[in-house]
Parts: C-alpha cells; structure tokens; sequence
C-alpha cells in the first residue's frame, strides 16, 4: 500500500512506529493479562518518557471484552506518553469477528495482527487477511501481518510447526494484496524456548532487504523474543527492526511475586479461620501490597527492555 488511508492518518501505533523506525530505535510491545500488568507499564512508560505499546492476546480479550479493552485504551491514551493497544495473533474468525466488531462500535485498538501465517501458501495468506483487513481499516484499526510462518505457540494461540522463512522477493506483492502497514517476518525467531533448538540462530540479511525495501513505508514486528540477548535485540533494531512483542519476560517474574507473595506461610488456628474449613491459611502479605510489589516487578522488566530497546526519553522528541 503506497498511501496511508484517511481512517489511519491519525492512527497511534503507526505514529509510534513510524518515528521509532526514523529514530533508530525500538518500541515495547508489551503482552499484559490483567489491570495490574497494563497499569505497570504506563507506570514504567511514564517513568522513563518512553514510547510504548500495550499488548493483548485474543485470549484475554476472549476473558475481559468490551469493558477490558475500554479499560487499556483509556489507561493508556490517558497517559503522559503515547502509548498504543494492540491486540496479537488474531487467528480465529471468533476474535477477529469481536475485535473489529468492538471498533465498529466505537471501542478499538489502535492495531490488531491478522494472522494467516497457518495457511499453506502466501496467496491463500493472502485470501483469509484480507478482508478483515479491509473491515479493520475502514474502522480505523492498523493491520500487522505476517509473511512466513513462526513455530511455536503461546496464550492461548494455536501451536504452529512447520517454520517458513520470509522471502524478502515476495514482501512487496505479498503487502499490497493484503493492504496491510505493519509486517511480522520470520527470520528464524519462534514461540517459545530456543534451549531445544540451540539458541536463535536469526537471518539477519532477511531484515536488511525488508528495511531496505520498506523503510518508512511499513513498520517490521519482531516476536518470538523470549530468552534472547540484549545484543540480539540491538542487531534487530539496527537492521530495521521498530516494534517488538516482549511477553514472558515480565510476566514470569510477576506472577512469581505474587505467588511469592500470597503464598500460605502456616495454617490458621481453627477459631480464626473465617474463610473456610477447606483452607486453613492466611497469605504472608496483605493482597494490596502484594499487588503492589508484583506491579513494580513488570514495570521494572518494562523500564529494562525500554533501555534496551533505546526509547527512554523518545516521547519528549
């Protein structure tokens, strides 16, 4: 797509990435499950003066719907920074049907994945994303796409086998026959753990041809981030790289503060037990501030990887 539609011209996330891109730098995508994780990384945003996107998997959309969502885009619009929501790996007709339903109808994300990557060829990628591509535009809503195919799975999603490299040859056709702005390659990244697979082994010169090819037209989307170096993610975003999707970094430390946390020390006499005779224990803190400690928890992996990433004081450029 040569020109950005007239519904996107004042889209958040393209703005985002498309200065991120200009700057040399990278933005969060940050996977949150719950109010705490989205409030930690406005905090961690606003904290740092960082850019940010903030990340939903159908799954938790699934959980929380219209009044979720409304929830994210207001905890992040309303904040000091820009901050975007995007909603991952729409795969399942169900969630697309409700994301975009739910931005017709005035709640939307900024952007949502369309992802077709499960289809056996680029055509019929093609011939499933674009519709609701379109749908999504007219509403509003910037599309990521994904060329190739990722192994693995996560929250929910479908797991994948069968990895398949993008070729960069194909990129151009393969953008405009969606008409979607954000593209998400496969490079050799994948869901999940890479300790099985040796490490990431990532084709780097597949990223230099696509930013060669895209550079300030549309935005590249790294995922499968999980366990990789900090390098790494440098080499990424200097070869053309603006938006990656962070999950299990800051959740996995989160979710074990709180069990940490709330954790039953000892049971409960039986003549102070007002809970239930089934459950005899009392948590080590208060649940306010085990909230509280495993929020700053995700904010700090946010601030780390905002450093990483290059985007601490960006919003203020």
């Amino acid at each position: 797509m040569s020109t950005i539609p007239t519904t996107l011209k004042d889209n958040l996330t393209l703005s985002v990435l498309s200065k991120a891109e200009a700057g040399g730098y990278g933005i969060l995508c940050q996977s949150c499950y719950d109010a705490q994780s989205a409030i930690a990384l406005v905090r961690a945003a606003e904290r740092l003066r960082s850019p940010a996107i903030l990340q939903l998997f159908p799954i938790t959309l699934m959980y929380g719907g219209g009044p979720f969502l409304q929830f994210c885009l207001t905890v992040s619009h309303s904040a000091s920074v820009p901050i975007a929501v995007h909603l991952d790996h729409a795969t399942d007709e169900e969630h697309l049907e409700l994301a975009i339903g739910l931005a017709e109808k005035g709640i939307k994300f900024d952007s949502i994945m369309v992802d077709a990557s499960h289809a056996e060829t680029d055509e019929e990628n093609i011939a499933i994303a674009k519709p609701w591509v379109e749908r999504a535009i007219k509403a509003g809503v910037a599309v990521e796409v994904e060329l190739g195919r990722l192994e693995g799975g996560e929250a929910g999603l479908r797991m994948i086998e069968g990895a398949k490299m993008t070729d960069p040859g194909k990129a151009e056709e393969f953008m405009e026959g969606t008409g979607a702005l954000i593209l998400a390659p496969s490079i050799g990244n994948l869901h999940g753990s890479y300790i099985q697979s040796g490490g990431p082994k990532f084709n780097q010169d597949i990223l230099k041809a696509l930013h060669d090819k895209f550079k300030g037209r549309i935005p590249l989307c790294l995922h499968g981030t999980d366990e990789l170096p900090d390098e790494l993610f440098k080499e990424c975003i200097k070869n053309g790289v603006s938006k990656l999707n962070v999950n299990s970094w800051a959740r996995d430390p989160y979710i074990a503060s709180l069990s940490s946390s709330l954790s039953p020390p000892s049971p409960m006499p039986p003549t102070q037990n007002h809970i239930s005779p089934d459950y005899p224990y009392h948590s080590k803190k208060p649940f306010p501030d085990a909230i509280e400690e495993a929020t700053e928890v995700f904010a700090g992996v946010c601030e780390r990887m905002m450093k990483v990433f290059g985007s601490v004081g960006k919003a203020d450029d």
